[in-house]
């Protein structure tokens, strides 16, 4: 049965009791009371829970004699519990009691180890301060040592890496770069140390890694030399490894100045045997070279000879230059930072402050390269030039070298040993053709002889107007800026043309006119032609026109002088020349010579027998001129201001007639009967002006 069942119970009971002895209202009245407490209260609380949980687990049957007693069973209960608490706290204070004793006898071995700890304490405390000192002392050495190995690892060069820099039978190669770097990069940060209170150690350190970098570019200076005479020097390629040398060398300009000499000297011998391998068909060490066509074997004509030395030369700068640049151009960066390191290197060797120009240094390797070619060159041109007295073509040369000379400034640029050679050969020419031309012109003023009878151009002025034409089509071919060739062709001109002109000037004085003019006009009109296709000699061709213009007049008052005096008209022109318009001067001309009867008459029939072949005579003077077209305007102009002669004569003989007319028939004073029964001028000279225009037209 349940513990809550048996509180059941023992409640109904104790409630049945108490009904049944309270009989009165009273009693009733608390007893109801009483219950209404013992019903109304909880049995959610945990202390009633837990109690019945108790009766629960005793099994307690549910019987009266159970229920009285079980208040007393349940206080047995607790105090049987309560003694067993006390027994088991009896023991804990005997245990209490043992730990207690136990921690008194701790406490007094500890007081006695405190003590001997303090008397420890006391007795060590000198060996302990003298081991925190050598803890701070040791502490401070590894930080010594951690420096010291840092500053030997970046200030000491090993043993192993001072033979690489150093030794001659160690190679040159990537580690002895990056030793040489490694070198130069302690010699800079000496200059640090060089800051501190005690410098010795930072001037040591420097004076010994200048010396180690001194010798590390001896050697590299001697090791450069050994590869450039064992480069193979039928190309001038040079390897990567030997390029970085040499930019490592640029830092001291001395060995690195020392280099290329040795270089240059060395491609200038190569070159110097190529070319003259290329002449004769074998070098210097007379090796046979089949695949090479010899020039002086194949080149017969001296244009060509000369021609195909200026290509091969120009061929084999080309190729040098190619070969260079790599170092000079695209190293030339590296190459210039050297040099203001070396400077600073070696002050002494510094001859200005001028940065590195690549491109300048590299014109400079390829002209000394160059300069034996250009001394064989020189000596082969003036052999040439000296046995050959055709001026057509030492000018043709000489224009070939000036060609070649503007090709060889775009690659050397203008302060070059080979251009001053292509100059001096060029000027070589040009007073060669000079001196030819001088010596021509000598041989025929030495033997002047005069014109042939039909006025014809003289051979010799046929032959130079030929020769001077070839080189017209030279110079016009030639590179010759646009701006200077008016004036660099105007010395050709005065050494090659005029002089002949002049002698063809000097032969036209042994003759009369017109042949004079004549034989002079055609000359002129021969060279007008040459020259008349080529504008950078315009204004040759202008005093050329001039002359023409002087000699066309000339000619064409000789013409007219012919028409007058064949014609008979010039004694009449004369005579009425100082007639003025006046009747008294009017009236004076049948007075003068010409105009008595019998002289007029014959003036008017020579007159009539002139005309019908006047224009054929008068071309017949100028048929030797060359120009047909301009003798025919010459006489044109010529028989135009004879008409106007003409009109002029037929005009004051008819106002002569008029006033005579009107003279008679005013009867005026003075005038004689004979003279009213003259003859009038204009019938005695009838033709008229228009009939002259019709028959010379």
């Amino acid at each position: 049965m349940s513990g809550s069942q048996i509180y059941a119970n023992i409640l109904s009971e104790n409630l049945d009791d108490k009904l049944t002895l309270s009989s009165t209202p009273q009693r009733s009245t608390a007893l109801s009371t009483k219950l209404s407490g013992v019903l109304s209260a909880s049995y959610v609380d945990s202390e009633i829970r837990d109690a019945l949980r108790s009766l629960d687990e005793k099994e307690i049957r549910n019987t009266a004699d159970t229920r009285r007693r079980l208040r007393l069973d349940v206080q047995k209960e607790v105090i049987q519990r309560n003694g067993a608490i006390v027994q088991d706290f009896g023991h804990i204070a005997e245990q209490l009691k043992h730990i207690g004793m136990t921690i008194n006898s701790l406490s007094k071995c500890c007081e006695d180890m405190r003590q001997q700890v303090t008397a420890a304490r006391q007795e060590n405390a000198p060996v302990l301060e003298e081991a925190s000192t050598l803890l701070v002392q040791k502490q401070e050495l590894e930080t010594k040592k951690q420096l010291l190995d840092a500053f030997n690892k970046h200030f000491i060069i090993s043993e192993e890496d001072l033979l690489v820099l150093t030794g001659a039978t160690e190679a040159v190669d990537e580690t002895f770069f990056a030793i040489l770097k490694r070198v130069k990069q302690i010699y800079v940060d000496c200059q640090v140390l060089l800051g501190t209170e005690n410098q010795r150690l930072g001037l040591e350190l420097m004076d010994q890694s200048s010396r180690h970098l001194n010798t590390g570019y001896q050697k590299l200076y001697r090791w450069i030399q050994k590869e450039v005479k064992a480069l193979n020097l039928e190309s001038p390629q040079i390897s990567s490894i030997v390029r970085r040398a040499l930019r490592a060398l640029a830092e001291r300009p001395t060995l690195f100045q020392s280099c290329l000499d040795l270089f240059a000297e060395a491609r200038e011998h190569v070159l110097t045997d190529a070319f003259y391998s290329a002449l004769t068909g074998s070098s210097s060490e007379n090796d046979q070279n089949p695949t090479t066509k010899p020039i002086e074997f194949y080149a017969h004509d001296p244009l060509r000879y000369v021609g195909d030395m200026l290509a091969w030369t120009h061929s084999a700068t080309v190729s040098e230059r190619e070969a260079l640049e790599s170092l000079f151009i695209s190293d030339g960066d590296e190459i210039s930072k050297g040099f203001q390191a070396g400077r600073q290197a070696e002050p002494w060797s510094a001859g200005d402050d001028e940065a590195f120009d690549g491109r300048k240094a590299l014109g400079e390797l390829v002209n000394r390269n160059v300069a034996g070619v250009a001394r064989a060159l020189r000596q082969r041109i003036e052999h040439v030039l000296q046995n050959h007295e055709d001026a057509v073509l030492l000018y043709k040369i000489a224009n070939l070298i000036k060609f070649y000379r503007v090709t060889f400034i775009k690659l050397l640029g203008s302060d070059s040993s080979l251009l001053e050679t292509l100059s001096l050969l060029g000027q070589s020419a040009l007073r060669q053709f000079c001196t030819v031309v001088s010596d021509n012109v000598s041989a025929i003023q030495a033997d002047i002889a005069a014109p042939t009878p039909d006025l014809r151009i003289p051979d010799f002025l046929d032959e130079t107007l030929s020769q001077f034409t070839n080189l017209l089509k030279t110079y016009d071919s030639s590179l010759t800026p646009a701006s200077s060739r008016v004036a660099d062709f105007k010395p050709v001109i005065s050494q090659a043309l005029n002089p002949f002109l002049s002698i063809c000037e000097t032969m036209a004085e042994e003759i009369n006119e017109p042949s004079a003019s004549v034989f002079t006009a055609n000359c002129l009109l021969a060279a007008k032609t040459a020259l008349s296709a080529y504008d950078f000699v315009q204004d040759r061709v202008s005093e050329l026109n001039d002359q023409l213009a002087g000699l066309t007049s000339s000619l064409t008052e000789y013409q007219h002088a012919f028409f007058l005096h064949t014609s008979g008209l010039h004694p009449l022109l004369v005579a009425l020349a100082p007639i003025e318009e006046t009747p008294d001067s009017l009236l004076k001309v049948p007075t003068l010579p010409p105009f008595q009867l019998q002289p007029l008459t014959d003036a008017s029939q020579a007159l009539d027998n002139f005309l019908p072949s006047a224009l054929m005579d008068a071309m017949e003077n100028l048929k030797r001129l060359g120009n047909t077209k301009l003798s025919q305007e010459m006489t044109a102009d010529a028989a135009e201001r004879f008409c106007e002669d003409f009109k002029f004569v037929e005009g004051k003989l008819t106002a002569v007639d008029e006033m005579r007319r009107n003279a008679v028939r005013e009867g005026v004073e003075g005038i004689a009967k004979e003279e009213q029964e003259l003859v009038s001028l204009r019938s005695l000279f009838p033709r008229t002006s228009g009939e002259i225009r019709v028959l010379l037209s």
